[in-house]
């Protein structure tokens, strides 16, 4: 049986209770596997394991960043291969829990060594589908990249934009530079799941968390980094919540407002990762 178990879902589905569930009974190491969670300065942000809960299991990776360190998925993953290995060493099951869709994808398809797109490549993608629309958008993708074309779901405009830029940016397509990667876990070493509830029972869990975010200190975790002056295209500072709740400490916004902006970019966000995972792991067992 695999020792290693990945527990996908999007935000508020219950992927963290359930893998703290498992590995109290267990003895398994829960690894961290959501960008936001890394980060030190995120805490009440990305709803990270209180201290009481990470008592009651070995947790890895979580808060191990500063919000001016921004981590790439290959940082991620440099990181946490020595942490599985370690596992596998002790005998100890290893959960790797969170609402990233690149970390799994990395761990089990392989990381593609793509060249960073400039933002203006990506800009001009971004701008290119909002001109033609999404069908004649597609054709044109087709042209240089066929399969990512058939492969990508209708509606998906930021993988159909991005599948473009790299086609346009390195000369090579999108589907050529990930035929070329190799799975960072051996196939029949692990297992997935995805948890995904009732999309209507989820949004409701989304919007409780924001309540309970900003009850818990989440306007004082963003005017600290807002006292940083740190630049806002760190990762840190793109997480849901902080712009929202920064433009109610500087004055623009009222709270109740920054309140439902939150909301509603959590749940855009919750979209965001239903469709990846719907995409890219549509073969794991579902919860």
């Amino acid at each position: 049986m695999p020792l290693v178990t990945l527990i996908a879902g999007p935000t508020a589905s219950g992927n963290s209770r359930l893998a703290l569930e498992t590995a109290a009974r267990t003895g398994a190491v829960i690894i961290n596997a959501d960008s936001q969670q890394l980060y030190a300065d995120l805490t009440v942000l990305s709803a990270r394991p209180s201290v009481a809960e990470e008592a009651r299991a070995e947790h890895r990776l979580y808060g191990v960043a500063d919000a001016a360190d921004g981590w790439s998925v290959g940082r991620w993953c440099r990181a946490v291969m020595p942490v599985l290995a370690e596992s596998m060493e002790a005998g100890r099951p290893a959960l790797l829990v969170g609402g990233t869709g690149l970390y799994f994808t990395a761990l089990t398809q392989g990381l593609a060594d793509i060249p960073d797109i400039p933002v203006e490549v990506r800009d001009t993608a971004g701008g290119a589908f909002d001109a033609a629309g999404e069908a004649d958008f597609r054709r044109r993708l087709a042209e240089v990249d066929a399969a990512a074309e058939a492969r990508i779901e209708a509606g998906d405009r930021q993988r159909l934009t991005r599948a473009w830029a790299v086609a346009q940016h390195t000369g090579r397509s999108l589907s050529d530079w990930t035929a070329d990667t190799t799975a960072l876990l051996a196939p029949g070493s692990w297992t997935g799941l995805v948890m995904e509830p009732d999309r209507g029972v989820l949004y409701a869990a989304c919007d409780a968390r924001v309540a309970r975010m900003v009850e818990t200190g989440a306007l004082e975790e963003v005017r600290t980094l807002i006292a940083r002056g740190l630049a806002p295209s760190l990762p840190a500072m793109k997480a849901v919540g902080v712009r929202e709740f920064a433009a109610h400490l500087e004055g623009e916004t009222t709270l109740e407002a920054a309140i439902e902006a939150t909301r509603q970019a959590t749940r855009n966000y919750v979209k965001r990762q239903l469709t990846w995972f719907r995409n890219q792991t549509a073969d794991w067992a579902r919860a």
